[in-house]
């Protein structure tokens, strides 16, 4: 039994070093476009922080999903959140599964360039639009007689730029139309649907992006047009960024390299196959066979000598 342990233990330890090899050689060529992504992050963190000085509480807005859901109230408000981070933290931790299983079909550092696309396309035009018209806040802190509902004039230019994200997250104010919480949701959800492997949680995670955009609306985090007007951005957003990015290589391809060939590799590997072609061989190292020509047809070394013998 300990031998067995300790076989599977060196398995995994080795499967873990080659994982950990490939993908920091994948994040020596894409370093730059995760490093775009997580300034995305933070121009996004600084512009919410920013139109929270703009903020100016007043009366709640007339909202059909605030009549048709009851108030989780401040005391439950936690439950929305909740949910959000397990999501959050489930799909992490799925991004890094090719380090420990043996079914890997993604590349870490590959998927992390992909969402951080979609995240930052999303929250520049959410940008735009919670800018363009402050709403009064329906959350609790951003009514009319809390202190948190406005930021006091910053004293220095560094106050501005230093972002508290744990705070802007739980206190912000006036970043309303539309829900960032719902394009991290629907960004995680469609990007599994599209890479993940089994049915039922690609199905358990819509029903999950359902509940979190019911939760974010009983809890007065937005209104429900904040949601609304999230689901069919982030999935047109997500739709058709996705069809600008490069395919991600295909892991369960035996064939397949575990790196993205380089422009000069591409080129020698087009020129090979071009040449393969024009000697009369295919691509398929499978059908590289000696083909010969007879009355105009190229045929396969079997079937030289049945035409032959049959002129």
């Amino acid at each position: 039994m300990s031998l067995y342990i300790g076989r599977e233990a060196s398995k995994l330890w080795k499967r873990i070093c080659s994982e950990t090899t490939t993908e920091l050689n994948l994040l020596a060529e894409n370093w730059k476009y995760l490093l775009a992504g997580l300034i995305g992050q933070y121009i996004h963190g600084l512009a919410a922080r920013g139109v929270h000085y703009f903020h100016r509480p007043g009366p709640i807005l007339q909202d059909v999903g605030f009549f048709l859901l009851p108030e989780l109230g401040q005391d439950k408000a936690y439950i929305s959140e909740t949910l959000f981070t397990s999501i959050f933290v489930s799909f992490a931790l799925w991004t890094f599964h090719p380090f420990i299983l043996k079914s890997r079909k993604i590349y870490t550092v590959l998927i992390w360039c992909r969402v951080l696309a979609f995240l930052v396309a999303s929250q520049f035009l959410r940008i735009m639009t919670f800018y363009s018209t402050q709403l009064p806040g329906p959350n609790y802190h951003c009514r009319e007689g809390s202190k948190l509902a406005t930021l006091p004039r910053p004293d220095t230019v560094l106050e501005v730029f230093v972002i508290n994200f744990r705070r802007g997250i739980l206190y912000g104010c006036g970043d309303l139309i539309f829900s960032s919480h719902m394009i991290f949701t629907l960004t995680f959800v469609r990007t599994y649907q599209k890479y993940g492997t089994r049915r039922s949680l690609k199905q358990l995670g819509w029903l999950l992006a359902i509940i979190q955009s019911l939760l974010i609306i009983a809890s007065r985090k937005h209104y429900t047009v904040d949601v609304v007007v999230a689901w069919y951005t982030v999935n047109l957003v997500v739709f058709f960024v996705d069809k600008k990015l490069p395919e991600l290589p295909d892991r369960s391809n035996a064939a397949t390299t575990l790196l993205p060939l380089s422009t000069k590799d591409k080129d020698g590997k087009i020129k090979e196959e071009n040449h393969k072609l024009l000697n009369g061989n295919s691509g398929d190292p499978v059908d590289w066979r000696q083909r010969t020509q007879v009355n105009g047809k190229i045929m396969d070394d079997g079937n030289t000598d049945s035409v032959t013998n049959g002129v």
